[in-house]
């Protein structure tokens, strides 16, 4: 037995893993579009092809196992569905970010997002070489953002063994959050450890299971491989090259030695490269990181889901969901109440949730055990100096609470369901694999016990069949997905 440590209701699924909360993990074995809103005649008129029964058959949808009779939404049904209805208009602005919708800082962010020549060294055994991992153990630049949130696949983790938390330069316990529609949020993570897109990025750097880097390397390697992109958008970058001014440090020497060191070079508290820096320069290192992860903000606030069949059905195309998949939204908005936390156009209430799951083993040796969730994560955030109530934040709007709710022990957020039906597991433990046991887990009403705090959930009025429609219906969620020119480096 070995002892190890890791870092959007209805939890069904959300750099790589949330790495940075305060999970304790126990190891079971030694591991070597459409635009616009609907209106009253786009609803009439797909509840009269309803009632005709055209909304039976729809192209790659589930029949479903209750008949091909269209059910007809109630008055009240309606209005719940149409609430649920994409919107391809941009995300709210970020206060905190001043090149949040700024092109060139977006151009720059996606060459961010892409370039591995930031990271570290890998650091666990199961970094062999072999498929699914990322290089050999003691290897450098070898993660980069996108090795986690695989663009092509949906930005969700499809690339790692086992496809349910995360390899990079070790394994991380929390599943590697989807990163469609995170422009919308304002707290992130599964539990909310950050209250900013610019400050992600520290999460993922300076974890020795992500990336294991630093900000001081980072800052250098801008400065090597970025410096006329930053330089355009931030002003003047200091010469971080200066072995005088900001010492040296090289890739091998980045990071930390293992993955339970806690003085890592090139980090706060390394009592060495980088707390030997002057006050000055150590702000200067901090703020270049930051800036690079406000571009970085300015790239994800364009990964969209775009809009789905669901939203061509509302708008009126009554062929656009099959018979199981109306009966499926329609169970979703009544006797299911999934939309009381799954609401809005990105179908999340943005909020955290107890629903009562006890961990399971993954990646064959780990659990994610006593994982306080929100009640913890959400604390840090509010001492985090890197937040938007500090000096890096461009304005604060007051997205983090002033105090942690007791309800937060144990809570998770609730993530989007668009764009969900293809990602590889679910839960934040990333222990189910299919959309059907996370639908019956909610139906029973999730474990009786042995998780922290109190769940929220009860059993449902469902029967099989029900929870075969409310599947069906999770898949009729899925859109286009990004723009292509948005899925690799500029």
């Amino acid at each position: 037995m070995r002892r190890a440590f890791p870092e959007l209701c209805f939890a069904l699924l959300v750099g790589c893993g949330d790495g940075d909360g305060p999970a304790v993990v126990t190891t079971m074995a030694s591991s070597s579009s459409s635009s616009g809103s609907p209106d009253a005649s786009s609803s009439t008129a797909a509840t009269s092809a309803a009632v005709d029964g055209t909304a039976s058959e729809a192209s790659g949808s589930s029949s479903g196992s209750g008949g091909d009779e269209v059910p007809v939404p109630s008055d009240e049904q309606w209005a719940r569905l149409l609430a649920l209805r994409y919107t391809d208009a941009p995300p709210p602005p970020d206060v905190s970010n001043a090149w949040a919708d700024d092109d060139a800082a977006a151009a720059l962010g996606q060459a961010l997002f892409f370039d591995p020549r930031f990271s570290g060294p890998l650091l666990d055994g199961d970094n062999d070489g072999s498929s699914g991992t990322l290089g050999l153990d003691g290897e450098v630049h070898r993660v980069a953002c996108a090795s986690c949130h695989v663009p092509t696949d949906g930005f969700v983790d499809t690339r790692s063994p086992h496809q349910q938390i995360s390899l990079a330069a070790g394994w991380v316990l929390r599943r590697t959050p989807g990163l469609l529609e995170v422009g919308f949020a304002s707290l992130l993570g599964w539990g909310g450890r950050r209250d900013a897109l610019y400050n992600v990025a520290f999460g993922a750097i300076e974890n020795a299971r992500e990336f294991n880097s630093s900000r001081l390397y980072v800052a250098k390697q801008l400065a090597l491989h970025h410096r006329a992109a930053y330089e355009q958008l931030f002003g003047p970058m200091p010469d971080f090259a200066d072995p005088l001014r900001f010492g040296t440090l090289d890739g091998q020497d980045n990071g930390c030695a293992s993955l339970d060191a806690t003085a890592c070079p090139g980090r706060p508290g390394d009592g060495g490269v980088y707390d030997g820096l002057a006050p000055a320069d150590r702000e200067a290192v901090t703020r270049a990181v930051v800036n690079a992860g406000k571009a970085l903000g300015a790239y994800l606030r364009r990964l969209r889901c775009g809009a789905s069949r669901f939203d061509a059905w509302l708008d009126g195309d009554a062929g656009a969901l099959s018979a199981a998949e109306v009966r499926g939204a329609i169970a979703f908005v009544s006797q299911g109440d999934c939309d009381r936390c799954h609401d809005g156009p990105m179908l999340t209430d943005f909020g955290f949730h107890n629903v009562g799951l006890v961990p399971q083993t993954v990646a064959t040796v780990f659990v994610d055990l006593d994982d306080f969730g929100a009640s913890v994560d959400l604390a840090a955030a509010q001492e985090d100096p890197l937040g938007v109530h500090g000096s890096y934040a461009d304005g604060d709007d007051g997205r983090l609470p002033a105090a942690i709710d007791p309800a937060m022990l144990g809570a998770f957020k609730t993530p989007s369901l668009r764009c969900i039906a293809e990602h590889p597991s679910f839960m934040h433990t990333g222990h189910m694999s299919s959309l059907d046991e996370v639908v019956h887990f909610h139906v029973r009403g999730g474990d009786p016990g042995g998780f922290p705090g109190t769940s929220e959930l009860a059993p449902l009025p469902l029967d099989a069949d029900d929870e075969a429609d409310l599947v069906a219906f999770l898949a009729a969620l899925q859109g286009p997905g990004p723009d292509a020119s948005l899925l690799s480096p500029p």
